[in-house]
Formats: C-alpha cells, sequence, structure tokens
C-alpha cells in the first residue's frame, strides 16, 4: 500500500486534531529523554560499564549530539519543503533509530551511539518544528497555551517512559533496556499517521503562493470573520519581503535587522539547556544512588515522582501561559531553580552532616518551577519571537544551541560528579540559572498578546519604535 503525504483540503479537520497532532513530536522528544533514565543501571550491568564515567556520557549524550545538526537542517529544510513534512520524515527516522538502537550488538557501545545520534537527528528535528508549526497555526491570543501544548506532549512522553521503565524492570537486564528502548518506535508510529492528515502552515503556504490552501486551513483554526485580515497580514509581511528583495542566508541571521531577535530566542535557548535540567532527567536513579547508597536499578519510583511533577507543571503553565508575561515567569523561575541548586552546597558546607537525600528535595522543587517556567516557555518564545523571512533558520539554531548545551550537560555530568561532589556541581548549574534571568532582564522583548507580524514589525525596527512591553 502506497501513503500518500500530500494533504486533504476539502475536507473539514477540526482545530482540536491539528493542535494535537501538532504537538505530538514532543512525545517523541520526551520519550527519549526519559528512556534512558531506566535504562542505563540495566545497561550499565550488562555491558559491564560501571565506574566507565565518558562511554556513560557519551551513550547518553549522543542522542543531543544528532540533535545539534538535526535541529540545525530541518530549520533548513522546512522552509523549502513545509513543516508538515519534516515532521513526518522526522518520525520515520526515528522509527528506524529506535528498533536499531534494541538490536545493538552486545558490549556494542559505539553501534549503540552511532544509533542515538540517529535518533537525535529525528528528535532535533521535531524540537524545532513542532514549536514554529503550533505558533503559526494558533492565535495570538492562545498560543502561550497552544504552544505550551508541546510541553505538555513532551513531559508526558517522559512520563510515559519512565512508567515503561519501572514495568520493565523486573525483565532479564539483557532484555529491559532493549525493550525500553525499542518501544520509542510506538510514539513515532502514532506521529506519523497522525500528522499524514493535518494541514500545513498557512504562513508556509502564503510564502509558497498557495492562498487558496492558507485560506482553507485557516477556516479550519480561526473565526470566519479573522480569516481575510489575518490572510492579509501574512500577505503584507511577505510582500514587503521580497520587495526588498530579502536574500535569507545564516549570515542574514546576525544582520542588523534581525540580530537583536535572534540573540534573544536563541539565548532563551541555550540557558535552558546549560541550567542543567536534563543532568536530573537523564541521571535521577544515579542521583539517588550516590545521596542514599541504595543501587540506581531499585531507584526507578524516582523517575516517576519526578514526571508527575513535570506533568502538573505543565497543566500549570497551560493555565497561566497567556495570564502572566513571559519575561516574569521566566525570571520568577530562574530565581527559584537557581536557589534549589545553590542551598544545598551551602547548607551542606555550613552543616557537613545534613542528611545526603536533601539534594532530593531540593531537585523535586526546581523541577516544579522549571516545568511551568523554562521548560515550556522556552519553545513559546522560539516559536514566536522570529520574523518569518528567517524563522526557519533561526528556529534551527536555537534548536542547535539547545542541544549543544544537552549534550554537554549529559556527556560532562556524570565526569564531573565523578570528581567533586553533586552538590558542587548543582551550585554551578545554579550560578548558570541567575545569569540566565539577568540576560532575559536584559536582552528578551515580551512577546505575550501580539501577532507574529507584530513581534516582527516591532523587534526588527527597535531603534525607531517603542518597545513591545509599552505597546
Amino acid at each position: 500500500m502506497i501513503i500518500s503525504t500530500k494533504s486533504t483540503y476539502d475536507k473539514k479537520i477540526s482545530s482540536t486534531f491539528i493542535y494535537f497532532f501538532g504537538s505530538f513530536g514532543g512525545i517523541l522528544f520526551g520519550y527519549d529523554i526519559g528512556v534512558m533514565t531506566g535504562a542505563l543501571p540495566f545497561l550499565q550491568k550488562d555491558w559491564a560499564l560501571q565506574g566507565n564515567a565518558s562511554i556513560i556520557g557519551w551513550i547518553t549524550s549522543a542522542v543531543m549530539f544528532g540533535e545539534i545538526f538535526g535541529g540545525a537542517l530541518a530549520g533548513q529544510l522546512s522552509d523549502r519543503l513545509g513543516r508538515r513534512k519534516m515532521i513526518l520524515i522526522s518520525a520515520l527516522i526515528f522509527i528506524a533509530g529506535s528498533v536499531l538502537s534494541g538490536i545493538s550488538p552486545h558490549n556494542g557501545q559505539y553501534y549503540l551511539i552511532s544509533m542515538r545520534i540517529l535518533l537525535g537527528l529525528a528528535v532535533g528535528a521535531a524540537s524545532a518544528i513542532v514549536p514554529a508549526y503550533m505558533s503559526e497555526m494558533a492565535p495570538a491570543r492562545l498560543r502561550g497555551r497552544l504552544s505550551g501544548i508541546n510541553q505538555t506532549m513532551i513531559v508526558s512522553g517522559m512520563l510515559l517512559s519512565y512508567i515503561v521503565d519501572f514495568l520493565l524492570k523486573d525483565l532479564p537486564e539483557a532484555y529491559a533496556w532493549r525493550l525500553m528502548l525499542s518501544l520509542a518506535a510506538v510514539p513515532a508510529i502514532i506521529l506519523f499517521f497522525g500528522v499524514l492528515h493535518l494541514p500545513e502552515s498557512p504562513r508556509f503556504l502564503v510564502r509558497n503562493n498557495k492562498l487558496s490552501a492558507a485560506r482553507k486551513v485557516l477556516g479550519y483554526i480561526r473565526p470566519k470573520i479573522e480569516i481575510e485580515n489575518e490572510l492579509q497580514q501574512i500577505q503584507q509581511m511577505t510582500n514587503d519581503e521580497e520587495k526588498a528583495n530579502q536574500q535569507t542566508s545564516w549570515s542574514t541571521l546576525l544582520s542588523d535587522k534581525f540580530s537583536y531577535l535572534v540573540i534573544a530566542g536563541v539565548g532563551v535557548a541555550a540557558f535552558q539547556q546549560f541550567q542543567g535540567a536534563n543532568a536530573i532527567f537523564y541521571y535521577i536513579p544515579l542521583i539517588v544512588e550516590k545521596a542514599t547508597g541504595h543501587a540506581a536499578s531499585s531507584q526507578l519510583m524516582w523517575p516517576i515522582i519526578q514526571g508527575i511533577i513535570l506533568v502538573l507543571g505543565s497543566l500549570v503553565f497551560l493555565l497561566i501561559a497567556d495570564r502572566f508575561d513571559r519575561r516574569k515567569l521566566l525570571m520568577v523561575g530562574g530565581m527559584v531553580m537557581g536557589l534549589s541548586f545553590i542551598l544545598p552546597a551551602i547548607i551542606n558546607s555550613i552543616l557537613p552532616n545534613t542528611d545526603p537525600r536533601m539534594i532530593v528535595f531540593f531537585l523535586c522543587i526546581y523541577v516544579g518551577f522549571y516545568s511551568f517556567t523554562w521548560a515550556p516557555l522556552t519553545w513559546v518564545i522560539v516559536g514566536e519571537i522570529f520574523p518569518l523571512a528567517i524563522r526557519g533558520r533561526a528556529s534551527g539554531m536555537a534548536s542547535s544551541f539547545n542541544w549543544i548545551g544537552s549534550f554537554l550537560v549529559g556527556l560532562l555530568f556524570p565526569i564531573m560528579t565523578s570528581l567533586v561532589s553533586q552538590e558542587a556541581v548543582f551550585a554551578i548549574f545554579g550560578i548558570i540559572c541567575m545569569l540566565g534571568v539577568l540576560f532575559v532582564s536584559a536582552c528578551v522583548p515580551e512577546t505575550r498578546g501580539h501577532t507574529l507580524e507584530e513581534i516582527e514589525e516591532n523587534g526588527t525596527n527597535r531603534k525607531h519604535q517603542q518597545p513591545l512591553e509599552e505597546m
């Protein structure tokens, strides 16, 4: 049977279906973040990797290494092929990478690392394209909430992987981790068949002179009275770019016209990862093992607790996303997250006999605030702050910088904790959280409640117009 990848624009598609499957790519990202949390202790025992911090770091972070390139490549290709088609391609690559990871030969460390890099290409592509697709489909008044659905999907994928890991923990270690990794193909298959029925982004369609198709798509997700006005806004911005004969390239991102918004979006994406969240997500059983002295393979209930906190936090975000300014949420979240990392180090230096499980308590506070501030808002901002002319490339760059941070954290965390105390390592992340607060205060404009065209017009002409916050 041949499956066509062309959308059917003559059939009515509900906005709920569009928003659900438009954000479902987050499930892939979330499952792959979470699955190694449970698989790693079994893999360590099966391949006798205990004490080999560098190999553990590489196997864990190989996905992020692939994501660095997947995000950049997909961002560029999505401007040519479309957001929807790139999500489909990502799903197919993810299916292949998941199955191939699960059938790794015994002690095939470098084979598994290669397969996880392949997975990273798919995850990086999805992380770049899904937020852009969602922001281009969502109306301005609901864009934060609907884009935040992507974060709910991510943390739901993480929680799903934690539950799968827990259910499979009694299998022989050689089978447990293989099945954990292979089951990642299931959500990717669901994503592929769901996205087959999605329409393309109206902004991409307008840019490619498919006005009737763009009007049809807007009819699915906007009240009839708003369709023509929004279509005209999109056309006007596109025509202005064509009149200026704007030739988009990587150097364009650093031009005077766009650099301010690019620095803001890419900076937020980078800080999100350098703040150390993935150190917790990937290594929580090993962190608890070091704090309590109990085997990591018996600590798989902690990831489930963490996953529940993340899901609840993402639901909180959906309630508050369009009620509070993006900047304020990022700054409050960053300060609490920073303190959650720094305080254990201070307490431990003053009271060295403090129960080492104290750090787990503070990590839960970190995860709680991260879950409804930096985790979802990073991708909301990345999805809405970049002008149409550079959105694909800039989103890809932001995703790549995000994954550079994620890769380095995943690779270096086990090495760092083998050299110094966990409290000292987390204190470093806490300082980075505080620097992120300063960056948001100085460099990131407020975007809540503004259309993508308003953000572009005011951001690219900031020297001649009042800031978005004052509009």
